[in-house]
């Protein structure tokens, strides 16, 4: 319940409750892209059988088909942030919408293989733009004393929309009578599937035309009336807007626009700090979470779960990673960025030892005896569960405030991909793997989550209550 006095801000400055309806709706606005990464990344899992037996392919060609759309993600990632700097985030944000839209008509009425692969890159370069423009524009567009709080809205939309994805597909699934090809609406069930995300993405980009632009960006662009109004709507009209704007303007004029080559040490290439938050972003792929979100349904019909359950599982799942989230963003500021990340790697090695175990136990029917089928089910929920708590969240915030001011925007773009780099390589092998060895498989991901541990306790260091600039 919101308070009825003003709470203050940073440097004295008010937030004021009576705009701070405005706002959510501006921050839920610009999360709606949250959403669609979260609901685009994990909508395959339940299309995965569907493509595989509707163009009779083998794992190695149908692992490539997922994991093409992560190269439009680091496509992306890599352009938003200077496109956002040219034509302003509001575009962008519509961009992204078209291409969504696009890729959702385009991956439900394929022609063949390649043009679903290609409408999977056009999902791609959305939620890479998504990635960055969301959290960026949010913090644009937020009031200082509520910054924090409106900032995790991305976070929590992502979660969220992976949970939607999965219940909308185990829904759909169920209408077709369990049937991964079965008939509805004159497709096969997995079109519906990879369709029904044109909804999201159309409100999203109507949603775009209803926010207003970042009044950083309206200042770069000489536009400082508008850039008023905007603060005057998101900050309160008694806030002093013309020391507003010089404020802005000041750092603007202060910032340094970090290049790669400020990155490069004298021996390891990358500064030793690079390294680090390469590793974390390295790490928090190689543990196999994407797995969890592209392929939990075909691993539980591999291991003789029916469809339908295993889309059901896939559902819980994602309620289980948006509780591990929530848990995490409570705690992150409360006990500190390291120990949490060292309790996720326990918990995460000890549970995928757990599944290693389980599926050791796979008949040659292709089925677990009970006792391995359950513990398999509920390790792979912990799994998860101890991955949201820890890594998920703050392996993100750690890269926020981890480098020096001066190399920082580099360092993460570099970091950045880094990740989106170990998420292919992970979602691109899995079903190779898993035909060779899918307990192997798990051993695989258990080391890198053991491996973590000393990772954490030799190269990171705390974050927690420092100053953006003590990190140098």
């Amino acid at each position: 319940m919101t308070s009825t006095a003003p709470v203050a801000g940073p440097e004295g400055r008010q937030a004021h409750p009576e705009h701070l309806g405005h706002v959510i709706f501006i921050t839920a606005a610009a999360a709606m892209g949250g959403f669609l990464f979260g609901y685009d990344s994990a909508v395959i899992n339940g299309a995965v059988e569907g493509i595989r037996g509707k163009y009779d392919i083998g794992s190695g060609t149908l692992a490539q088909v997922i994991a093409i759309a992560l190269i439009g993600c680091a496509i992306g990632a890599a352009t938003a942030g200077r496109i956002a700097d040219r034509i302003g985030r509001i575009r962008v944000m519509q961009i992204a919408a078209t291409l969504f839209t696009v890729s959702a008509v385009g991956s439900a009425l394929p022609f063949a293989l390649w043009d679903l692969a290609m409408w999977r890159v056009f999902g791609g370069i959305a939620i890479g733009m998504a990635s960055v423009i969301g959290p960026a524009y949010i913090a644009e567009v937020s009031p200082p004393a509520y910054r924090g709080r409106l900032g995790s809205f991305q976070q929590a939309a992502i979660v969220i929309g992976i949970a939607v994805s999965q219940l909308v597909n185990w829904g759909l699934l169920n209408a077709a009578g369990g049937d991964q090809r079965g008939k509805l609406l004159g497709l096969e069930v997995w079109q519906v599937m990879l369709g029904v995300m044109v909804v999201p993405a159309v409100i999203y980009g109507l949603l775009s035309f209803a926010i207003p632009e970042s009044p950083r960006f309206l200042i770069s662009a000489g536009k400082t009336a508008h850039a008023k109004k905007v603060l005057a709507d998101v900050e309160g009209k008694d806030v002093d807007l013309d020391a507003r704007v010089a404020e802005i303007e000041h750092a603007m004029r202060r910032e340094h626009k970090s290049t790669f080559s400020d990155l490069l040490g004298s021996r390891m290439g990358f500064l030793p700090i690079v390294w680090v938050g390469i590793g974390l972003s390295v790490f928090q792929q190689l543990v196999g979470i994407n797995v969890a979100f592209y392929y939990s349904s075909t691993l539980w019909q591999s291991v003789g779960i029916d469809p339908s359950s295993s889309f059901l599982y896939s559902f819980t799942t994602s309620i289980v990673n948006i509780i591990g989230t929530v848990i995490a963003m409570i705690f992150v500021d409360r006990i500190g960025r390291r120990p949490l990340a060292l309790i996720g790697s326990a918990g995460m090695a000890v549970s995928l030892a757990l599944e290693a175990w389980a599926f050791s136990a796979k008949t040659a029917e292709g089925t677990l005896p009970n006792t391995e089928g359950t513990v398999a089910l509920i390790a792979a929920h912990v799994f998860v569960l101890f991955f949201a708590l820890s890594w998920g969240v703050v392996v993100w915030v750690f890269l926020g405030e981890m480098f020096p001011n001066r190399i920082r925007a580099a360092a993460l773009g570099v970091a950045a991909s880094a990740q989106w780099i170990a998420n292919w390589a992970i979602t691109a092998s899995f079903p190779s793997l898993a035909d060779w060895n899918l307990s192997g498989t798990y051993v695989i991901y258990a080391c890198f989550a053991l491996l973590s541990i000393p990772f954490v306790l030799k190269f990171v260091k705390e974050t927690k209550g420092k100053t953006l600039e003590e990190m140098g």
